[in-house]
C-alpha cells in the first residue's frame, strides 16, 4: 500500500526529478479546503498506480523556493513529470475519474 510522501527543497530534486518512474506533485496548502478534498483521491491514486508511478505532496507554505521555479499559482496544483522533467500541469479539483484518465493518457 504506498501513500504519498511529504517532501521539501531539500529532497526534491532527488525524489522528483532524479526519479526513474514518473512523479505526481501534489502541490498544497494546510488552509486550502480543495486541497484537503482531493487529498483522499490523491492517496488512492497512489494505491492505484503503486509501482508504476511516484507521488508525492509539497506544503507550499513551507517550500516557496519550488513553489515558485513551477510557477504554482493557485492550490491545488498537481504537476506530472516524467524523466525530471514537468510534462502537465492540473489545477484546481478534479474527481478521481478525471484525475486518473489524465494519468492514464499521459503515461
Amino acid at each position: 500500500m504506498s501513500k504519498p510522501v511529504e517532501i521539501d527543497e531539500v529532497i526534491f530534486s532527488e525524489a522528483v526529478l532524479q526519479s526513474k518512474i514518473p512523479v505526481i506533485v501534489d502541490f498544497w496548502g494546510p488552509n486550502c479546503r480543495p486541497c484537503l478534498m482531493i487529498e483522499p483521491i490523491i492517496d488512492e491514486l497512489a494505491e492505484d498506480f503503486d509501482g508504476e508511478m511516484s507521488f508525492v505532496r509539497v506544503n507550499v507554505s513551507d517550500n516557496p523556493q519550488i513553489t515558485s521555479r513551477y510557477g504554482v499559482m493557485s492550490l491545488p496544483t498537481i504537476m506530472l513529470f516524467k524523466a525530471g522533467q514537468p510534462i502537465d500541469t492540473i489545477t484546481g479539483f478534479r474527481s478521481k475519474d478525471e484525475l486518473k484518465k489524465i494519468l492514464e493518457s499521459a503515461f
